[in-house]
């Protein structure tokens, strides 16, 4: 059985919606982080990391001054690795499911995040999370790692993702 699960698609069409309802129904402790906007005014302005246990930390933000840059945004990756990268770290020690959502550009941007993912692949827990879309040569690499499912979310087939994702949570957890 593949040990992830990682969800990918266009902005918008629901992926994390998928992972906090299947979370809300699994069985086990689950442990990790969710990104989610930050918006001022109804105009997002970045990007926050909060952890399933209720620390957060900015992951990005137009005022934020850094070498890192998607877009308009600068990319405190000292914050990711304390508070995402940590969260994951203890997800792998102490729970049933590890959440990264999402394995993105801004992310990428720190070595202690990608083998903190790496880590969490290899560990025999199961990870459930998002990945980028577009191409992405390390992204690329964890897409096509043998113990993960990558599955394209659309709006069309959200109901049939959760419920897929749902059994996969539900099975028994084996090495075959």
């Amino acid at each position: 059985m593949r040990k992830a699960y990682l969800l990918t698609g266009g902005p918008g069409v629901g992926k994390t919606t998928i992972i906090k309802r299947a979370l809300d129904k699994a069985q086990g402790r689950a442990g990790g982080f969710f990104t989610e906007e930050i918006r001022a005014e109804g105009v997002r302005q970045g990007f926050r990391i909060v952890t399933l246990d209720g620390q957060n930390a900015i992951l990005a933000h137009i005022d934020i001054k850094s070498p890192y840059r998607v877009s308009k945004y600068g990319v405190d990756v000292e914050g990711l690795d304390r508070v995402g990268v940590a969260a994951l770290r203890e997800a792998i020690r102490e729970c049933d499911v590890v959440v990264i959502d999402e394995i993105g550009k801004m992310e990428l941007f720190s070595p202690y995040f990608k083998e903190a993912v790496l880590e969490a692949i290899d560990s025999g827990k199961r990870v459930l999370g998002t990945i980028m879309l577009p191409p992405h040569p390390w992204a690329d690499e964890i897409k096509g790692h043998p113990s993960v499912v990558t599955i394209t979310v659309t709006r069309a087939n959200h109901r049939e993702v959760l419920e897929q994702v749902l059994q996969w949570l539900d099975s028994p957890i084996n090495d075959g």
